[in-house]
């Protein structure tokens, strides 16, 4: 089969120029799997025979940055542009499961190919020399397979992040992990000990907003709960309740599935939301159990668990929002929309909406004639009314303001707020309209109440 690899103009004049100095070049790994898929390359790296200083001494006429030459690294600036230029490499003796020790060059591609993670990666293209495949990953990409280069235990104890670099590439692709692959990676989790929190997080993300990310976590729940032990006391925890068929673990990984929106926060809320239902537990003499409180003990653990996994504080704080409401009931009542939005404004709302759609629809295998989910539409077509009309549901939309109120003879402090919130509670209910003489009427009649 032939592939249309196209290397973008400044990409390939690089290239070109190392060829005409005599050194060879390719791009590879990530951008050349891409484009043999039929994804657009995100990046592309080059890499070349020619040592670190004769590179810089080939774009001498061009801005050249000795980004990391002990790591073989020269970057080329093009029209402000940056672009990395890495020596062909032999990683030497690894001691952390992160960093080799050191690094030795080559000026054979196929050895540096053989360093690689994946055959998938191992693979390296120029014009004039074409595929270069030694692993035969153009044959694994076809049949959908991630296979790492070489013995798996060997490549994932130089760099224990690949464990979760296999499993994040068969979640985004929709790939399987090669037999022997998939064995070391059940061998080795404990290695991701060594590996950082930022690394491991950018990997778990990427896995979280893919379409596999249930079928990930229950085929390699024992490498995540490296990063994530609370997920040992889900697993096999029976809801024995009427509104659920499954353990607590298989309802989130269902709810994950059936969950409308790939959204970041979104998806890790549906992930998190009932990570504290076995401390909750109650069970009545029937058997039946319930779990009161569970969303504020969840939201409690997943915020935790994200500091722990150092997320930013964004993330952290409207996840665990999200996680602390997610058992309340919506409803197409306008006046309730109006609360819920001026609680937790309009994005945290519309993500509610999915949260509790993923979870409602994750309770049982066929769930979606459940009134909750039902309803859905009719919730957000009243709430994209209210915005359109710009209806009164926060406090810079009433009519008055606090400095309206203080000319009226209001004192700023308690007694000031307790009004406005009085005022905006009135026009959320439909008890009073919007308008500033009427507000203003009301806020003074009632002024010593």
């Amino acid at each position: 089969m032939k592939y249309n690899i196209k290397i973008p103009e400044p990409v390939n004049d690089i290239i070109h120029k190392l060829e005409e100095n005599g050194h060879e070049a390719y791009i590879v790994g990530g951008c050349v799997r891409d484009s043999i898929i039929g994804n657009e390359p995100n990046d592309y790296d080059i890499c070349t025979s020619a040592m670190p200083e004769e590179v810089m001494s080939v774009f001498e006429k061009k801005f050249v940055i000795p980004t990391g030459l002990k790591h073989g690294t020269v970057t080329i600036v093009i029209d402000g542009n940056n672009y990395e230029v890495t020596t062909f490499r032999i990683d030497g003796e690894y001691s952390d499961n992160r960093h080799p020790d050191n690094v030795e060059f080559t000026r054979n591609i196929t050895e540096d190919l053989k360093r690689r993670d994946f055959t998938m990666n191992a693979i390296a293209y120029s014009d004039s020399e074409g595929l270069i495949d030694p692993f035969n990953g153009i044959d694994d990409i076809g049949h959908g397979v991630v296979r790492c280069v070489g013995n798996p235990d060997e490549r994932f104890s130089e760099d224990a992040l690949r464990i979760l670099r296999a499993i994040r590439f068969a979640a985004q692709l929709d790939f399987e992990i090669e037999s022997g692959t998939e064995k070391s990676i059940h061998k080795l989790p404990h290695l991701l000990r060594n590996v950082s929190v930022e690394r491991i997080n950018s990997e778990f993300c990427k896995i979280a907003v893919s379409n596999c990310f249930a079928e990930s976590v229950r085929q390699f729940q024992d490498v995540f709960e490296i990063f994530i032990p609370e997920l040992r006391g889900l697993s096999g925890f029976e809801q024995k309740n009427p509104y659920h068929e499954f353990d607590v673990l298989e309802h989130i990984l269902h709810a994950v599935k059936k969950c409308p929106s790939d959204e970041i926060t979104t998806r890790l809320a549906v992930f998190f939301h009932d990570f504290g239902k076995p401390h909750c537990c109650q069970e009545d003499a029937d058997g039946t159990r319930h779990f009161r409180g569970h969303g504020k003990v969840s939201a409690e653990m997943a915020d935790e668990i994200m500091r722990r996994m150092k997320f930013d504080n964004r993330t952290r704080s409207d996840v665990t929002e999200l996680v602390l409401y997610h058992d309340s009931q919506l409803t197409v009542s306008r006046k309730q929309i109006k609360r819920w939005l001026n609680r937790i404004g309009e994005q945290q709302f519309r993500r509610l909406v999915d949260v509790k759609a993923g979870d409602t629809r994750g309770q049982k295998e066929n769930n979606d004639d459940d009134e909750r989910l039902l309803i859905i539409p009719d919730i957000l077509m009243t709430a994209d009314e209210i915005l359109r009309e710009q209806e009164c549901f926060q406090m810079k939309d009433l009519a008055v303001n606090g400095r309206d109120l203080i000319e009226a003879g209001f004192v700023p402090g308690k007694e000031l707020g307790d009004i406005l919130k009085k005022l905006l509670n009135m026009v959320i209910d439909g008890k009073i309209e919007n308008d500033r003489d009427k507000l203003m009427r009301y806020a003074i009649t009632h002024k010593t109440d």
